[in-house]
């Protein structure tokens, strides 16, 4: 597998996940030659970093002004992955900062060979104002027991 800017040693970032879901690939989500279109991976990231945030207790309770916003997100693709197949996605916190964090993701296939990576940054924004917000210590505490775990 090439190298992947935001990993700097594969093997010990694969042991850091613990938290995943399972995704079937949908026909509605595959191409002409039945891979998965690469839009859909960022759905499955959705689904994925929503899930992980509740198993977390991070940004449980949106009735407030602070909402999580998504800043930025990537994804690289190692294999084709095919409709019928079911992925393995993985979610954790990356890094925490000041009103931000940073999500990494990976897909593992049925083999259990990596079939995509990602990443995102997570803001902390004000609904009324549209503006990043710091996070809240609490709120810094809980994710970075999320990461220790």
């Amino acid at each position: 597998m090439r190298k992947i800017a935001y990993i700097d040693d594969l093997e010990s970032w694969k042991e850091e996940f613990e938290f995943s879901i399972d995704i079937d690939i949908r026909f509605s989500e595959v191409d002409m030659f039945g891979h998965m279109n690469n839009v859909a991976s960022f759905a499955y990231f959705e689904e994925a970093r929503i899930k992980y945030m509740m198993h977390v207790g991070i940004f449980t309770d949106l009735a407030g002004d602070e909402v999580p916003v998504v800043g930025d997100l990537q994804c690289d693709y190692h294999q084709q992955i095919f409709f019928g197949e079911q992925l393995k996605l993985f979610a954790k916190v990356n890094s925490v900062g000041n009103s931000s964090m940073d999500i990494h993701y990976m897909g593992l296939k049925p083999n259990g060979e990596i079939g995509l990576t990602g990443r995102g940054v997570i803001i902390n924004m004000s609904k009324k104002t549209g503006r990043s917000v710091p996070l809240s210590e609490e709120l810094k505490n809980n994710i970075l027991v999320s990461v220790e775990k």
